[in-house]
């Protein structure tokens, strides 16, 4: 059964935005610390952004202050806007809680950056 289910993803050129949504199922949203990771060819899966509920949103070096994640508890949905993307931002998008469920990955959404 899918429980986390992201879209938002697509073609887009440098220096431009996307806004990423995650629906995610009320159990998993509710009591789960809440995080986008991505995966380029080739690369190890890696965490982007994070939102842990007792303290404050964290970012990998690579993408602060160009990438806010949000969420948006009637929903059930974590957001991750992305700003002045770049060419190495190209990945499959995921989004899960953090620490992630296996169980939980889901097949993610295309974020290709190019001229």
């Amino acid at each position: 059964q899918v429980q986390l289910v992201e879209s938002g993803g697509g073609l887009v050129q440098p220096g431009g935005s996307l806004r990423l949504s995650c629906a995610a199922s009320e159990f998993i949203f509710s009591i789960f610390d809440m995080g986008w990771y991505r995966q380029a060819p080739g690369k190890q899966r890696e965490l982007v952004a994070t939102m842990p509920r007792y303290t404050g949103a964290k970012y990998a070096d690579s993408v602060k202050g160009r990438f806010t994640i949000s969420r948006d508890n009637a929903k059930n949905t974590v957001y991750l806007q992305m700003n002045n993307l770049k060419p190495e931002d190209t990945a499959v998008y995921y989004c899960n809680s953090d620490p992630p469920r296996a169980s939980s990955w889901g097949q993610g959404t295309q974020v290709t950056v190019s001229s």
